[in-house]
């Protein structure tokens, strides 16, 4: 099993910008980020394929960018124009060839928008 680990959570100003990253241990095909904020349930923030093939969820398009270095295991979350209901825990998460769900999870790292 895949393990995840993802950094560079923090708290920011509404309008500012965070980059976030994860590394996994070992080769995987999709990888993507999941939030959830307190109350609410995980939702689906941006993924990404190995070959490039990007989704993202509605609330975040034109203003997250998901991005990966697959020599690298790792994949980055580059978050611009925050507002506050951007804050939550922010989960890298990695799914195997055809299967259906996601598989591998990180602990998590807090996202904080401040007003």
């Amino acid at each position: 099993q895949v393990q995840l680990v993802e950094s560079g959570g923090g708290l920011v100003q509404a309008g500012g910008s965070l980059r976030l990253s994860c590394v996994a241990s070992g080769n995987i095909f999709t990888l993507g980020w999941f939030r959830q904020a307190p109350g609410n349930q995980r939702e689906l923030v941006a993924t990404i394929n190995a070959l490039g093939q990007r989704n993202y969820g509605d609330s975040v398009k034109d203003r997250f960018t998901i991005s990966r270095d697959n020599a690298l295991n790792t994949v980055y979350l580059q978050m611009n124009s925050l507002n506050v209901e951007d804050t939550g825990v922010y989960y890298c998460a990695g799914k195997y060839p055809l299967a259906v769900d996601f598989a591998a999870w990180g602990r998590g790292t807090q996202v904080t928008v401040s007003s």
